[in-house]
């Protein structure tokens, strides 16, 4: 049987699409179709069904999708180190949220740089969960961290942890409400105070009022700035409130330059989610980078 029939087969498999097959595998979608009909003919049985949109595979297909994958990563493996003596070192691609990267992530990773841990070189690439699930996805990243679990089996994720989300102000503007104002007025208390956020749609602020005071969100932001660290910067010099991941300002919160308007009973969370191609998790260094993360994450709740 022809290798190069089954690598597509699989990874027809995986992206559960010829179109998204073919992308990945630098083909055109007739040759995908071509390979995969040769494979089926040779088998004798079809190996996945037609829909409107992609494909499903069938009992067979599935069959030989788990009996085939992992032999087929594991040629890929050898084929990307090479023969030599000793184990080359091996480059870890990850993509995420900046700040979540630069603040959680890379710090827990950073031990399979050193003698801690495998020699594997960190590679960062920051953007939207659609961003780097579609990068996952063409394989231009190993690992992605995601504000939202991927659909489909060509992407496999876990849950790696929850984020609080707090309103917060500077002592500034903090000082302005008397004891329980906020508690009291909700929304309307707000309605004086400028708002920071990171893009014109408010989705931080949206979230938050949406959940909590099951209030429609401010009209517009007074400042813009599409980083949460410059958001933190901004309402410590006293531009206003803004909604912020607890990890992120508690620091802040502690030395006292910023103060926390309101404690709601059930402060809204942000799921964060650690995502890969589905069978590449058996590499090495994914599924060391994969472990390490899930332990770290254990203390970030």
């Amino acid at each position: 049987m022809d290798l190069a029939l089954l690598r597509t087969f699989v990874t027809v498999h995986r992206a559960g699409s010829f179109t998204r097959a073919a992308a990945l595998l630098g083909l055109s979608q007739p040759a995908v179709t071509s390979q995969i009909r040769t494979l089926e003919r040779q088998l004798g049985r079809p190996l996945f069904l037609r829909k409107a949109r992609g494909v499903t595979p069938t009992s067979v297909g599935d069959e030989l999708a788990h009996r085939a994958a992992p032999h087929l990563d594991a040629l890929v493996e050898i084929a990307e180190g090479g023969l030599e003596v000793e184990a080359p070192l091996r480059t870890l691609h990850l993509a995420g949220p900046p700040e979540f990267m630069a603040e959680r992530v890379l710090p827990a990773l950073v031990g399979m740089t050193g003698a801690e841990g495998p020699a594997v070189r960190l590679r960062t690439s920051f953007g939207s969960t659609d961003d780097v699930l579609e990068g996952l996805a063409a394989g231009h990243h190993d690992l992605a961290v995601a504000t939202r679990r991927p659909r489909g089996t060509l992407l496999s994720a876990g849950t790696l942890c929850d984020e609080e989300h707090l309103l917060v102000a500077g002592a500034r503007w903090a000082g302005r409400f008397a004891p329980g104002a906020v508690r009291r007025g909700g929304a309307e208390a707000l309605a004086k105070v400028p708002v920071v956020d990171v893009h014109e749609s408010l989705p931080f602020a949206r979230r938050y009022w949406t959940t909590v005071f099951d209030a429609p969100p401010p009209e517009h932001a007074a400042l813009v700035a599409p980083d949460l660290r410059a958001i933190l910067s901004c309402v410590v010099a006293g531009a206003g409130l803004a909604v912020l991941p607890r990890y992120l300002c508690e620091e802040a919160l502690l030395r006292g330059e910023l103060v926390t308007l309101l404690e709601p009973p059930v402060p809204p969370l942000r799921t964060y989610f650690v995502a890969v191609r589905a069978g590449t998790q058996a590499l090495p260094h994914i599924a060391t980078a994969h472990e390490w993360l899930l332990r770290a994450a254990v203390a970030w709740g």
